[in-house]
């Protein structure tokens, strides 16, 4: 079978979680995805938008990092994809004033291929006259748009609420992300097997941002039971994440991120009841490397060949743990020296998206290499999305 083939329509300002998680999730699902903006052409970039809901009467908004497309919006032809996903954010409040955008969402609607669409990607929806009588939800201020355009509005009991309507499945924002995707993989003809597993997580003030979204949520869209801890930290206390982009300056630039949930308590965390290991980069692990509990726990999965997946900076930690002595890794490149003198063999990153297995352990140097970190992670887990 023809591998499925998926159209991600961005737009500049669309939120940042919600152009890249099903961007590198899909992808590392084994699924094609082409991400596309009017007026641009593959290699161009758009700008996103870190929102947050943080106790004012609306979202906060801060600059987010560079999306590339990796395909040509005029170049589109709807009938060589089996679906089309709606970003959110504050892009589609243009895209939904552009004949050609609504054209095209209205031929995926009405030729019955499978739709996903979060936040407010509903705009388009309902400028493209395709919601009339369809059960949809959506971040709540887009309700009245939605009504007016003839949806069946379903109010969300949670921002993770996510509402399947035939060929429709809606979300209000990132956080229905995992259930979005899940139905978004079923509704294409996936089957998801394996999946009974328990993953940890360790967290830190200032890890990447994307190192830990996008993995912790393509994990929980596969069914895996995901927790994630930090040091001095319980359930529901919060991590704020780091931007870390590459806008032309000698090291990467940072920028606030996302404050991400934690979901258990560090002191209460018994590695032997998971069954693999997940590391985000950033800056965390510079600090994260020096705490004697921490390392404990990396041994722990380390000594009982359990998965093990690190990216970028995280590696840091497993070299400060002392488990890297004669295996093969790669990492942010300025993390080589810590690499080498652990005594590991260094594998150079080329290109930076390129990640490696050796045995247990799945190591990677940046965010643009997540499909190939988790695709390497769900693999050693057993792990399988078919078509």
């Amino acid at each position: 079978m023809a591998p499925k083939r998926v159209l991600l329509l961005c737009g500049d300002f669309m939120e940042d979680y919600e152009g890249i998680v099903p961007f590198q999730a899909l992808q590392a699902f084994g699924i094609t995805v082409d991400a596309v903006c009017p007026s641009k052409k593959s290699g161009d970039a758009c700008r996103t938008a870190v929102h947050i809901l943080s106790g004012g009467q609306t979202y906060t908004e801060t600059i987010g990092h560079n999306f590339t497309l990796n395909a040509t919006f005029d170049e589109v032809d709807h009938t060589n994809y089996d679906g089309l996903w709606l970003p959110g954010g504050r892009a589609p409040e243009y895209l939904a004033h552009i004949p050609s955008v609504v054209e095209l969402v209205a031929k995926f609607v009405n030729s019955g291929k499978q739709i996903a669409c979060i936040c407010h990607g509903h705009l388009i929806l309902a400028a493209a006259g395709v919601v009339e009588g369809r059960k949809c939800t959506a971040f709540p201020p887009v309700k009245p748009v939605l009504v007016a355009a003839g949806a069946h509005w379903i109010e969300p009991e949670t921002m993770s609420t996510t509402v399947v309507d035939g060929n429709l499945i809606t979300a209000p924002t990132y956080e229905g992300h995992p259930e979005l995707l899940r139905h978004f993989v079923k509704a294409l003809g996936g089957t998801i097997s394996g999946f009974d597993k328990k993953i940890l997580f360790i967290c830190g003030d200032y890890m990447e941002d994307y190192e830990v979204k996008v993995p912790f949520q393509s994990l929980q869209a596969l069914g895996c039971h995901v927790d994630a801890v930090c040091p001095s930290k319980k359930a529901g206390d919060t991590c704020p994440t780091a931007v870390h982009d590459f806008e032309g300056d000698q090291t990467y630039s940072e920028k606030p991120g996302h404050n991400f949930t934690l979901t258990a308590n560090f002191d209460d965390v018994d590695p032997s009841g998971y069954d693999a290991l997940v590391i985000p980069g950033g800056r965390s692990p510079e600090y994260l490397s020096l705490n004697e509990s921490v390392i404990s726990l990396v041994k722990h999965f380390m000594e009982a060949n359990k998965p093990v997946a690190s990216i970028c900076h995280g590696q840091q930690i497993l070299a400060a743990a002392g488990v890297l002595k004669g295996r093969k890794c790669t990492a942010y490149p300025a993390v080589k020296l810590n690499v080498v003198l652990s005594g590991a063999t260094w594998l150079e990153p080329d290109p930076i998206s390129r990640c490696f297995t050796d045995g247990n352990l799945v190591t990677g140097a940046a965010w643009p290499g997540h499909p190939e970190f988790i695709a390497q992670l769900v693999a050693l887990l057993g792990i399988q999305v078919s078509f």
